[in-house]
């Protein structure tokens, strides 16, 4: 029961926070249910054996029988740490965010806390079905947090995101009902357990657009595509990031882009073997595209924010050029950039929101000469600048490297164009770093820089975990890289043929007694 109850923990203390009658202590109670969640996950590190490749501390129990669909949770390497970034990011972003949201409180901690609840289901959900229902629901608190709280376009910016996803959605949701009749003709029982598909020998035809596997890959691929979201269907992300308050652009691009990358390592790519390599040119493409067309973008952004989000499309590029270099550096890379890019990315959303706090503002032109009014503001910009470009002894480096290493061995051309894409995020950050915090003091650091716009101590208590990690990523990457190696490996290796056990020995004993009981009950 216990990933059960980390994924529900959040979602029934939202209850407790949404019948608290003091609303005084809205904050400080999110804060603290959010916090224990944290520490609650560590206990992670105890109970997973980073050297198993298949599931662990697997939970499943019927949930609709009569069509095969299961409450299956599980973990493995390739969702350990997405799950643990989460948990991570929540508490950071409430404090971090602590005095951004100033009406309608109660709604928004428990939006969040929510919100928690439906990305930590993602991550673990083993059966297809309940994949999809965490899935979606993501996207309910997100429209809320954009459509209440969000900026002056927030409607237009809430309606596109949902509309984008939840299309993109519904080609999965066919995929996933054809691959549940195909469980029923080739393993003689309807179901929607991921472990079942993995089983499965879908057709495929090479160079047939209709052919079985290609149609259901693409279902699915461009589901998440959507999500991460890849160009060209990109359009939908800055806008939400630009209208979203800080919180929701910090787990935006924190965590629920993940969810895309996510979806095409753990469906797209293992569940249709010979579809995803026929058809890997595409990914590597617009990847690649996705890459450059982000960087160039982001270079001509008047505003810092929106920058930030163009700078996440090139940055999500690398990702899917790691996953589609089918080999264990582009794949590891791959995953070592989710985690990346949620740090990095989460940092740079809430420093842009911490400053915005004090000015009101995101205009580049108006800044200039922060760092002698903001110095210890302008130290952590400058690091977590550091990573987002990849400089060696930063997180962002070693993700880059592997992917970079991946690409070079499994789809060389693609590798040098990347490469270019470093140059241009290196120019675009650094350049954006030169005119806000160098040169002339701007018209809002004027005005502003007697009532202080340097961070408060809550702030550098939050900026402080990321900028360690940053470090700590950057210089000792076994560290985390061992906890996903073995399950990564396994997929990379067995990418052909893959299947996914049950590693841990007690979640089997567990989930066959469960079953048992379940079965004699009825």
């Amino acid at each position: 029961m216990f990933l059960t109850t980390l994924i529900f923990f959040p979602l029934l203390m939202a209850g407790v926070l949404w019948f608290t009658p003091n609303e005084k202590i809205l904050r400080p109670l999110a804060l603290s249910f959010a916090t224990v969640e944290f520490v609650l996950s560590l206990i992670l590190f105890f109970k997973f054996d980073p050297s198993q490749s298949g599931l662990q501390l697997i939970e499943q129990y019927r949930w609709i029988p009569s069509v095969g669909v299961s409450y299956f949770v599980g973990l493995d390497g390739i969702s350990f740490w997405l799950f643990m970034l989460t948990t991570f990011l929540t508490p950071l972003t409430i404090l971090g965010s602590w005095t951004a949201i100033e009406k309608k409180i109660r709604g928004f901690l428990v939006a969040m806390l929510l919100l928690e609840t439906t990305m930590l289901g993602t991550f673990v959900a083993m059966d297809a079905i309940l994949f999809y229902t965490f899935f979606e629901l993501s996207l309910v608190p997100m429209y809320f947090m954009i459509g209440i709280w969000g900026g002056q376009r927030r409607i237009y910016a809430t309606l596109k995101f949902f509309i984008y996803t939840m299309v993109g959605s519904l080609f999965m949701l066919l995929g996933i009902i054809a691959m549940m009749f195909y469980a029923q003709d080739q393993l003689g029982v309807i179901s929607a357990s991921l472990v079942d598909f993995y089983k499965l020998k879908i057709p495929f035809v090479a160079g047939e657009i209709l052919s079985t596997q290609t149609l259901l890959f693409l279902a699915f691929s461009l589901a998440f595509a959507i999500k991460v979201p890849l160009f060209p269907f990109h359009t939908w992300l800055p806008d939400a990031h630009v209208e979203a308050p800080t919180p929701g652009s910090v787990i935006l691009a924190g965590v629920m882009l993940k969810m895309g990358t996510y979806g095409l390592l753990r469906f797209s790519i293992p569940m249709f073997p010979q579809a995803s390599e026929y058809y890997s040119w595409i990914f590597l493409l617009i990847g690649v595209v996705g890459i450059i067309y982000g960087a160039l973008v982001a270079m001509v952004q008047p505003d810092v924010k929106k920058l930030v989000a163009y700078s996440s499309v090139s940055h999500m590029g690398y990702i899917v050029l790691g996953l589609f270099s089918f080999n264990i550096y582009g794949v590891n890379g791959g995953v070592y950039q989710m985690l990346n890019h949620g740090i990095s990315t989460g940092a740079l959303f809430l420093l842009v929101g911490m400053i915005y706090e004090r000015t009101h503002s995101r205009e580049i032109t108006k800044y200039g000469g922060l760092a002698s009014a903001a110095p210890i503001f302008t130290i952590i910009f400058f690091i977590v600048t550091l990573s987002s470009i990849a400089v060696p002894m930063t997180n962002g480096f070693v993700g880059e490297f592997y992917i970079l290493m991946g690409a070079f061995l499994g789809a060389r051309p693609y590798a040098y164009f990347a490469v270019a894409g470093v140059v241009l995020g290196a120019a675009y950050m650094l350049w954006m770093f030169k005119r806000i915090f160098y040169g002339e003091k701007g018209t809002l650091v004027v005005e502003h820089e007697k009532h202080g716009l340097d961070l408060n101590s809550r702030e550098i208590l939050v900026m402080a975990p990321l900028v360690i990690l940053i470090f700590w990523m950057g210089l000792f990457p076994g560290d985390f890289l061992r906890w996903s190696k073995a399950s990564v490996d396994h997929v990379v290796a067995n990418r052909t043929s893959y299947e996914l056990s049950i590693s841990d020995k007690e979640s089997l004993r567990e989930s066959v007694t469960r079953h048992l009981t379940n079965g004699l009950s009825k």
